[in-house]
């Protein structure tokens, strides 16, 4: 299995900056350590033209040459900087490449991406550049793929995927996320499955089964993007959910065993993960990519609950679904 990392291009940041950019590096070396099947792979920098399939191309040409307003800048949350746009542009390049490899290894990993929230025409929460958006489109200009579903699991609706893909039936958007986390203003995809504060393992879980099977019922897709933040573990300081690491890995697995039993590849990308001990997101981490490899390699699914519980499965009544 293919895992494409980019940490070399560091985007340089403050002192105290809250992003905890070193995640990057120590998660490709804990990958090398404990996963020696996975080949780590640096990417190509997605070009003008491929980011344009899901950006305005005014706005890929401003942030590129730092023409950004001051609102602009404060919106990503990084200073501007040609190490962001070449960091951004590598990022996005991993995705692409991980659809690639995924499409025919059955599954590969972006050790970075996930970048949700940025829009059309516009970065927001340390997102520049829509790295999901952008592979799916191209994996479809390609004729790679027809129907793409993308699957963010981190704790932040992907608004930004939303947005962008919101008239394209040929991409699902399913999102489930934290109700009143950011962004406060949520964008409407496909399916969004919004959590109160607190949520932990078994509603979660509930939800994600359930969400999952409506994803399933209502779109057939040829290839899953998956988003696996891990930003939704209890010990996250911009989290407000309460995930045990036993609950997020049986996120993971119940994701994969929805792909498995249907014979999709799956490309992920990591997400957000805002924990005070960085070696706890990079293990988080560690544990997705290790369900990836089990699923390039064919392992047997471990659950096949998100597709098979019937509808009047036991679940939290307060968990508010919205579908487009």
């Amino acid at each position: 299995m293919d895992a494409f990392y980019s940490d070399r291009f560091v985007l340089p940041l403050p002192a105290g900056h809250r992003f905890p950019m070193v995640k990057y590096e120590r998660l490709r070396h804990r990958v090398a350590a404990a996963l020696p099947g996975v080949r780590l792979l640096e990417p190509a920098a997605a070009s003008d033209g491929v980011l344009a399939l899901a950006h305005h191309p005014d706005w890929v040409a401003r942030l590129t040459e730092g023409r950004l307003q001051a609102d602009e800048i404060r919106a990503i949350g990084f200073p501007w900087s040609p190490g962001m746009v070449e960091r951004s542009r590598r990022s996005a390049g991993a995705s692409v490449e991980a659809a690639r490899s995924a499409l025919r290894d059955g599954a590969a990993v972006n050790l970075a991406g996930g970048t949700h929230h940025a829009g059309a025409a516009r970065g927001e929460g340390f997102c520049c550049f829509n790295d999901l958006a952008i592979a799916a489109r191209l994996m479809q200009a390609e004729r790679r793929a027809r129907r793409v579903a993308i699957v963010d699991l981190d704790v932040h609706q992907g608004n930004g995927t939303a947005e962008i893909l919101a008239r394209d039936d040929s991409v699902f958007t399913l999102s489930v996320h934290g109700e009143r986390n950011y962004p406060f203003r949520k964008a409407v995809g496909d399916l969004d499955v919004a959590l109160p504060d607190g949520t932990g393992d078994d509603a979660y879980l509930d939800a994600l089964d359930r969400a999952l099977g409506e994803m399933g019922r209502r779109f057939a897709p040829d290839l899953v993007l998956y988003l696996a933040g891990a930003d939704v573990y209890e010990g996250d300081r911009l989290g407000r959910l309460s995930l045990t690491r036993a609950g997020i890995l049986e996120r993971d697995r119940r994701v994969f065993g929805f792909a498995r039993r249907r014979g999709l590849p799956v490309a992920v990308a990591m997400g957000g993960g805002y924990c005070p001990s960085v070696d706890e997101i990079v293990e988080i981490h560690l544990a997705t990519v290790g369900e990836a490899f089990r699923h390039a390699h064919g392992a047997p699914a471990l659950r096949d609950a998100a597709d098979t519980r019937p509808a009047t499965s036991s679940t939290r009544d307060d968990i508010p679904t919205e579908t487009r």
